[in-house]
C-alpha cells in the first residue's frame, strides 16, 4: 500500500481514531442520506453483470447496498487508504467482493484493479480541493472500461441548503460538468434528490 499524509485523508484517519469501524467513520451525516446517494448512483448506472470498483469504499457500504437491492454485479472491488476500515469491509463476507488498502490519489494504479467497467466515487471528493478532485477524476476516467459515476457537494445549491463546514467542502458544479463534457458527450447529471440541490451526481460513459 502507498502511504501518504495527504490532507484529503486526514479527516478520515481522525474519524477512524475516534469511531473505529462505526458508521461515523464515513463522515456521512446519516445512513439515510448515504443510502439515497447510493440509490441515485444505482439508478443512473447499469451495474448488472459488471466489474465495479468503489474508490473510497470505507466500510464497504456501497457493495452491501447493491447486494441488498439484488444488483448482481460480476465483481466488486473496494479501495480505501484507511486500512482499519478495509479490514472491517473484508470481514463482512460480502458476495463477489474484495477490498484493497491503497491511496488511489497518490498511486492511480489502484484504480485499475481487476479491470473495472464501472468506477464509482461516493463522497470521496468531499475533502479534496478542486485540483486534487479533478486530477482523481481524470485518472478514474482513464482507468474505467465503460462508466465513471461520482457525487459531490454542489456549489450551485440554493440558500436553503445546509451550510458546509470543514472538512467537507462544496465543489464547482459547472467546472466539473465542463470537464466531463470535454471528455465525452455522453454525460448525465442529477441534482434533484436532496432539497435545495445540496448534492449532485454526474455519470460519464465511453464509446
Amino acid at each position: 500500500m502507498t502511504t501518504t499524509d495527504s490532507h484529503y485523508l486526514q479527516p478520515y484517519r481522525e474519524a477512524q481514531d475516534d469511531h473505529g469501524s462505526d458508521f461515523r467513520v464515513t463522515l456521512w451525516a446519516n445512513e439515510r442520506s448515504q443510502r439515497l446517494r447510493f440509490r441515485v448512483m444505482s439508478e443512473m448506472v447499469f451495474m448488472l453483470g459488471k466489474r465495479v470498483l468503489d474508490a473510497g469504499c470505507s466500510r464497504g457500504d456501497f457493495a452491501a447496498y447493491l447486494l441488498d437491492q439484488d444488483v448482481a454485479y460480476e465483481s466488486f472491488v473496494g479501495v480505501d487508504a484507511v486500512e482499519p476500515v478495509i479490514d472491517f469491509a473484508a470481514g463482512r463476507g460480502l458476495e463477489r467482493s474484495r477490498f484493497v488498502a491503497g491511496d488511489f490519489v497518490s498511486d492511480p494504479s489502484f484504480l485499475s484493479t481487476d479491470r473495472p467497467q464501472v468506477i464509482a466515487l461516493s463522497g470521496t471528493l468531499n475533502t479534496m480541493d478542486d485540483g486534487t478532485a479533478i486530477g482523481l477524476l481524470e485518472n478514474a476516467w482513464r482507468a474505467t472500461g465503460e462508466t465513471l459515476v461520482f457525487n459531490f457537494l454542489s456549489d450551485r445549491a440554493s440558500d436553503g441548503a445546509s451550510t458546509q463546514t470543514a472538512p467537507a467542502r462544496r465543489l464547482p458544479t459547472l467546472k466539473l460538468m465542463d470537464w466531463a463534457l470535454a471528455q465525452t458527450p455522453t454525460v448525465r447529471m442529477r441534482q434533484d434528490y436532496f432539497r435545495f440541490g445540496h448534492d449532485a451526481t454526474i455519470v460519464m460513459r465511453k464509446g
